[in-house]
């Protein structure tokens, strides 16, 4: 059976991996278990989905960020140990349930990885170091991705015998082609900071003690835009990719209208 969500207790959160702290509109999200590599368990994506699910209405910026050297070091390879983690299924007992249990289970697990493009969010991942498997789909997860020099992405599943299963495969496909999303998946090699800005995976690459003032720097700009017009934007681009010219051009005139409207104070 899927594991049941996790109440909003931050204190639990933070045992499982995760620390939230609320600045006025902007909410930062830090894995907390350095001393593991931030290495990734279902009592995390328990803790990461609950999160996101409590964040309050005015946060308008979310930051992921990571302590110690490593963004994150994956999935805990205890999963695939016959001891496993404790209160946790196995890898080989989760292979051994039923269809249904198995994509529940998974679809539970996606939650960690989806909440952080919804439309009411901006969302910037502050990447060092590894961010592997699990770790690489986590920073996919968010809209924008700011990077230390130091920084090494992979997707290493398929090297495994699995495949990307958190809801990274279809941002790493929109951010750098079909081609090279197979290239890097099929073979699990590593992705660096200058390559990850020149394939559009990167918004920023900077040295690794500049990381979190560049980060800061880029939620101010966020946050110095009206919210509504940055929601519309965001909810503009995010759909482009499904419509056609004309049908993008419809949308782009609908947005505009709602945008004059409730600047002329004549919206609902």
């Amino acid at each position: 059976m899927t594991a049941p969500a996790l109440e909003p207790d931050p204190q639990l959160w933070e045992q499982a991996g995760v620390r939230l702290e609320l600045d006025g509109e902007t909410a930062v999200v830090t894995l907390c278990q350095p001393k593991r590599r931030n290495a990734q368990s279902p009592a995390m994506w328990r803790a990461l989905a609950a999160v996101g699910r409590s964040l309050p209405g005015t946060v308008r910026v979310v930051v992921l960020r990571a302590e110690g050297v490593s963004f994150s070091a994956g999935l805990d390879r205890a999963m695939f140990t016959p001891e496993g983690i404790p209160g946790e299924r196995n890898f080989l007992q989760l292979a051994a349930a039923e269809d249904k249990d198995v994509d529940e289970t998974i679809a539970g697990f996606q939650e960690a990885f989806t909440w952080w493009r919804r439309p009411d969010l901006i969302s910037i991942a502050a990447v060092q170091g590894h961010a592997v498997g699990a770790g690489f789909q986590l920073a996919l997860g968010c809209d924008l991705r700011v990077v230390a020099e130091d920084v090494q992405f992979s997707m290493k599943e398929t090297s495994l015998g699995l495949v990307p299963d958190l809801a990274g495969t279809k941002p790493l496909i929109e951010l750098v082609g079909y081609a090279r999303a197979l290239e890097i998946c099929a073979t699990g090699r590593w992705v660096g900071a200058e390559e990850a800005v020149a394939t559009g995976l990167a918004n920023l690459a900077v040295p690794a003690a500049e990381l979190d003032a560049a980060v800061r720097d880029l939620a101010a700009a966020l946050l110095a835009a009206p919210r509504n017009a940055v929601i519309e934007t965001k909810a503009l681009l995010q759909g482009a990719g499904g419509r056609s010219y004309d049908e993008q051009r419809s949308a782009e005139r609908a947005a505009q209208a709602r945008r004059m409207r409730d600047l002329a104070g004549l919206g609902d």
